[in-house]
């Protein structure tokens, strides 16, 4: 076996090619940009009114004062997506709405509730007893996003806020990466997709865990069914079928240890896979098991059966490969104070299902739950980081600093 670090460093240097397409902005969220995306115009469009006033030119206030007052005609009332030229008169002014554009001649604004105003021979005008300062309550153009100013970097995951900067900027289509094509086979005769089951089978969780993770995320998931044992002509099939197939990358669950009805290392093997490996130190998930084809740019990742297990080797496994193919700006752990004591196998890595909680003085702690055998759920569902205890140390006492991982991708995405 070998250690969990020299896995990822065989995964890194193994990876296949995943080309990009452009798709409609309002598409694209949970999708890897592959280029920096700029904005194509200035944000806001021009000067405009962040406030519904009184638009006017600063240093016809100048001389304006208690004892000096200066009535403004209003020349016209301007709403927001209304044309703004407007004539150029002396001590004049408009109505501005919020959102508005700036006539040019005028550079500050007077919000309505501040404004007075004075009445003669039946037209109102608006009166100024003070200086104004210039730019006043004034959005300027470019203020926000500047034409060609960074919207989003390459390898960066396009959330919801990147949506509305592009629609906003007017970004039509944008460049990502495609998403990675994953077929999953759940292996085993004990497996079982009807609700009742005699208690010697178990039923199929595996393949709804897996597709849950793809949707909104990343990878585009098919199953291909149940492969009973000892069937590996299937598998083999199935492998050489989608060595030409849409498929990417090959996933099963389970027949991948050292029992009598294992198949799945024999099979893979035959195809003569340029890399490989299968056993790590690590728990849960030791047998993990992965191949990849470079001729044939595809993948294969071979997940032990029980349920944490194979949760745990796609999250430490299947995900960073991921992240490595579509170029994603990698995962980075955050650090909490242990709460509880915890031993460990010296030379194993531990996955082990812990409970982030934020204290009372705002203080990040981990708990490393009850029930982390491989078979046992509940502390699972508990649970809502991995805590990654690394291999070189055995005892891990209250107060130790611990690396954690969200249990899902979206919870840090």
């Amino acid at each position: 076996m070998i250690s969990y670090k020299k896995s990822l460093s065989i995964l890194n240097k193994n990876k296949i090619k995943i080309s990009n397409e452009s798709v409609i902005s309002e598409n694209s969220l949970n999708r890897v940009s592959a280029e920096n995306v700029y904005s194509k115009y200035n944000y806001p469009s021009g000067n405009n009114s962040a406030f519904d006033g009184y638009a006017i030119k600063s240093s016809e206030t100048n001389k304006a004062s208690k004892n000096k007052k200066i009535k403004f005609k209003i020349l016209r009332t301007i709403a927001a997506g209304q044309n703004p030229n407007t004539k150029n008169e002396k001590f004049s002014c408009v109505e501005i709405m919020t959102g508005a554009i700036l006539p040019k001649q005028f550079n500050t604004i007077i919000p309505i509730e501040s404004s007075k105003f004075v009445n003669l021979n039946n037209k109102k005008y608006l009166l100024i007893e003070k200086k104004i300062k210039k730019n006043e309550h004034v959005r300027f153009l470019g203020s926000d996003y500047k034409k060609n100013q960074l919207i989003i970097s390459k390898g960066e995951l396009i959330n919801s806020s990147h949506i509305l900067a592009f629609k906003t900027l007017g970004l039509k289509k944008v460049l990502v990466k495609r998403k990675p094509n994953i077929l999953f086979y759940s292996t085993g005769n004990e497996l079982s997709n009807n609700v009742n089951i005699k208690n010697w089978m178990v039923r199929n969780s595996n393949n709804f865990y897996l597709k849950s993770l793809s949707n909104n995320f990343l990878f585009n998931y098919f199953y291909g069914g149940i492969l009973r044992d000892n069937n590996e002509k299937k598998l083999f099939n199935s492998i050489k079928k989608n060595f030409h197939s849409k498929f990417d990358i090959i996933v099963t669950s389970g027949a991948v240890s050292a029992g009598k009805f294992d198949f799945v290392p024999n099979v893979v093997k035959k195809f003569k896979p340029n890399a490989i490996f299968k056993g790590v130190k690590i728990r849960p998930g030791k047998p993990i098991l992965f191949c990849n084809y470079k001729n044939k740019n595809k993948s294969f990742f071979g997940l032990p059966g029980n349920p944490i297990s194979s949760a745990a080797c796609f999250r430490f496994f299947v995900f960073p490969y991921l992240q490595k193919i579509l170029d994603l700006k990698l995962e980075k752990p955050f650090f909490a104070t242990l709460k509880n004591n915890f031993e460990k196998k010296k030379n194993f890595t531990r996955f082990v299902k812990a409970k982030l909680i934020l204290n009372k003085n705002s203080k990040l702690t981990v708990e490393i739950l009850k029930g982390q055998e491989s078979f046992r759920i509940k502390s699972f569902v508990d649970g809502n980081v991995w805590a990654v205890l690394k291999d070189g140390k055995s005892s891990y006492k209250k107060g130790d600093q611990i690396e954690c991982y969200y249990s899902t991708f979206l919870n840090k995405f």
